[in-house]
């Protein structure tokens, strides 16, 4: 089952803005732009397309966008990439970069995918990283339907999520519990994974959850700026995620799914 949060979608989605604004108005895109962080977005962006088979020609929606450094990277591995965010810092931000790195195929859109006029059936691939566990119940579950409606026939849903049986976060909540509370939005929570996959496959995706990795992510986060320890941190997560029951434990579970 799903882990209970506000039904509230409008309260939600404005204490989701409020917090974003502050975090994209303050050192976030310095944070981001740090070398382990970089990293850690490169690997996600060829992962992604390793494992979707996309390539040059796909058409990207990315939901929950940010300051768009996740799609800034992606950008010169597709044809284009849509990016929506309801925050108008971070949707300001992710323009300026656009323009600072001469990204011409990146479009950068305020609001979210319900009030917006984006095309039924015209994308190839939808991501949603680290975006589904800020959603209230009932948004997630009509992810899947807003995902089927925008993907054209045979499109991709990818997303990226904390899981709700991470060991990370168990150790991270008695080590050091204010840095968690900091990077913490008030309705994000962690989410299951089988739970997620099943909204997926109810609204005819064939959807497979895995699992993304342990330390990693998490180290990036922690030191941005130590490339080294990231790259090191990779290789042990590849061989981890791979063995059996330990992998339940990773840090954060991806759902790949295709529209039938």
């Amino acid at each position: 089952m799903l882990v209970e949060s506000p039904n509230d979608l409008p309260g939600a989605l404005e204490r989701e803005r409020a917090y974003h604004e502050r975090l994209y108005s303050g050192k976030a895109q310095e944070r981001f732009r740090q070398p382990a962080v970089r990293q850690f977005r490169a690997h996600l962006c060829g992962h992604i397309l390793r494992a979707t088979g996309l390539g040059t020609g796909a058409r990207v929606l990315s939901v929950g966008c940010g300051i768009g450094d996740t799609e800034l990277a992606l950008a010169p591995h597709v044809a284009g990439i849509t990016g929506v965010d309801l925050s108008p810092a971070g949707i300001r931000e992710a323009r300026k970069a656009a323009a600072r790195d001469g990204i011409g195929n990146a479009l950068f859109l305020e609001g979210t995918i319900d009030t917006l006029d984006l095309e039924p059936h015209s994308f190839d691939l939808v991501i949603a990283i680290f975006f589904l566990h800020h959603l209230p119940d009932p948004a997630l579950a009509e992810m899947p339907r807003q995902a089927a409606r925008l993907l054209a026939p045979g499109g991709w849903f990818y997303s990226l999520d904390p899981s709700r049986m991470r060991l990370s976060g168990a150790v991270g909540s008695i080590l050091i519990p204010w840095i968690m509370k900091e990077h913490q939005s008030p309705d994000e929570r962690q989410l299951e994974a089988g739970a997620v996959a099943s909204l997926f496959e109810a609204s005819g995706f064939s959807c497979r959850a895995d699992y993304y990795d342990f330390v990693s992510t998490p180290l990036a986060g922690l030191f941005p700026a130590w490339s080294a320890g990231y790259r090191a941190a990779r290789r042990v997560d590849d061989a981890l995620v791979r063995l059996p029951g330990l992998r339940k434990l990773s840090s954060n579970f991806e759902i790949v799914a295709r529209k039938g």
